[in-house]
């Protein structure tokens, strides 16, 4: 039997990463705050052509429950809930919040708390192989803000501001 090429899509507010198995080096595609779901599914088939893959794991900024995306993307364009990845891709598509996507890959056992800061905060629970996604970014923190508006690129970036220095991709 074949082994399944698997197409891992990390979809996040700054840029998509997608790397396929058997390759080291991942490949990007600028996003933003308009970054709609159409438009991320065209990105991601402009950047993979070069590759072959049987399914597709996508991960995604947003509440995901029963392999559905409850809410819009807080930091991308509209058009994620109800869309149909399958039919866009013409392949067998997985869904998972991003955080616990990226919280699964470096689980090793026990209890894990991921915090994974990009241009949002996102964050899973891992506790005796059993995930918890969490959307804690999105709680109320402070001045009518979120923890996300504090430690997100945009809270970094007015830190940054502040004091003289700036802000530039590490990835």
């Amino acid at each position: 039997m074949k082994t399944k090429r698997v197409l891992v899509v990390d979809v996040g507010g700054s840029r998509v990463k997608a790397l396929v198995t058997g390759e080291e080096t991942p490949v990007r595609k600028e996003s933003g705050r308009l970054f709609t779901a159409r438009q991320m599914v065209d990105a991601v088939k402009e950047i993979t052509a070069h590759w072959e893959y049987d399914v597709i794991t996508l991960g995604i900024p947003s509440a995901i429950r029963q392999g559905k995306i409850l809410r819009e993307p807080v930091n991308l364009g509209g058009g994620w809930v109800n869309f149909d990845f399958e039919s866009a891709f013409g392949k067998p598509v997985k869904l998972i919040n991003d955080a616990a996507m990226q919280a699964i890959a470096v689980y090793e056992g026990g209890r894990m708390l991921f915090l994974g800061f990009g241009t949002g905060l996102g964050n899973a629970l891992i506790v005796d192989h059993v995930l918890a996604p969490m959307e804690l970014g999105h709680l109320p923190y402070r001045k009518g803000l979120s923890y996300e508006d504090y430690v997100g690129s945009a809270g970094w970036s007015v830190l940054a501001k502040s004091s003289g220095a700036s802000m530039s991709p590490m990835w």
